[in-house]
């Protein structure tokens, strides 16, 4: 089978590329390396070349339909996006070309080129607003406060749309806070590369607040597991992929500074605006329709990233 991934040497993206051509599939990797980088594919170009190609192509042109027309991938995973929610905020119209205007292009042409199957990287984060109830499943109202979040909702919409009128089947897994080697220690996205980056240096991480506001951590061999799944499974459905658990920012700063023998406490600043105070997504509808669930420890997964950091590949 062949398959197309958008992202796809992003931090997830690219450990799902690992994943795919490990079990067999002939892979299409698709990145404009803004946030991506070739390193990550170091070894899946190294290994498996011959099942994979990679085209450094931007979701919104018109050579990304174009490739998804030569291709024809049966299945195609839609990880590309503008990520940072604070970016969203400052200029919503950059996100929403990219996250809604992008999408668009590769669902049209995935439709056009005869794909089975959109399997789409969502947010749960922040697709339910501030939760009414934790952890939040599926059900819960769809009110999501950055301009990010309106763009991941608004893709799976048009999922919606296109699978009703058009055919075209889907899965939107709503991601909880993903974390794991590869991810930007300097990037907006990733509070657990962020720590393993400045505690391996000797710095002080900040906690923004009193770091009494929680999150739902998920390791990224988990979440790539999930996408795998997804393949021929949970048609039509949005799927939280988290662990269900609430890890407060003081906690994790805590269990990552003793993994690193890091004496020193967090410095703190003011709470960042806009941001959710509790989260956890309730990922029992991934265990029925994908047979899933977070099979990796916080404690384990911490100190997989820190080794990570600690000895990065060439």
């Amino acid at each position: 089978m062949r398959v197309l991934v958008t992202g796809g040497a992003g931090f997830i993206g690219s450990t799902l590329v690992d994943r795919l051509l490990a079990e067999g599939y002939d892979v299409d990797v698709v990145d404009d390396l803004s946030t991506g980088s070739l390193g990550n594919l170091a070894d899946a170009r190294a290994q498996l070349q011959q099942k994979m190609t990679f085209q450094r192509l931007d979701v919104r042109s018109d050579a990304m339909r174009e490739l998804i027309l030569h291709r024809k991938p049966e299945v195609v995973y839609h990880l590309a996006a503008q990520a940072d929610v604070r970016v969203s905020v400052t200029n919503p119209m950059l996100d929403a070309e990219v996250n809604i205007i992008g999408s668009l292009n590769v669902i049209q042409a995935a439709l056009d080129a005869g794909a089975r199957k959109v399997v789409f990287s969502g947010s749960g984060g922040t697709l339910y607003g501030v939760p009414d109830a934790m952890p939040t499943r599926e059900g819960h109202p769809q009110r999501p406060l950055s301009p990010y979040g309106v763009s991941k909702k608004a893709v799976g919409d048009y999922l919606h749309y296109f699978r009703e009128i058009h055919g075209l089947e889907y899965s939107v897994l709503a991601l909880a806070n993903v974390y794991g080697p590869r991810q930007d220690p300097h990037g907006e996205a990733g509070v657990i590369a962020i720590f393993a980056g400045k505690l391996l240096a000797g710095e002080r991480p900040t906690i923004f607040g009193d770091g009494e506001q929680t999150r739902d951590f998920v390791f990224v061999d988990d979440v790539v597991d999930a996408f795998a799944r997804a393949i021929d499974k949970a048609d039509g459905l949005i799927v939280n992929i988290g662990s269900g658990i609430e890890t407060s920012v003081q906690q994790l700063f805590d269990l990552m500074a003793a993994a690193t023998d890091y004496p020193e406490p967090a410095r703190y600043a003011p709470a960042r605006a806009g941001e959710l105070r509790r989260s956890a997504l309730d990922p029992g509808r991934a265990a029925i329709h994908l047979g899933w669930k977070p099979f990796t420890t916080l404690e384990e997964g911490t100190t997989r990233t820190v080794d990570y950091f600690r000895n990065p590949p060439e």
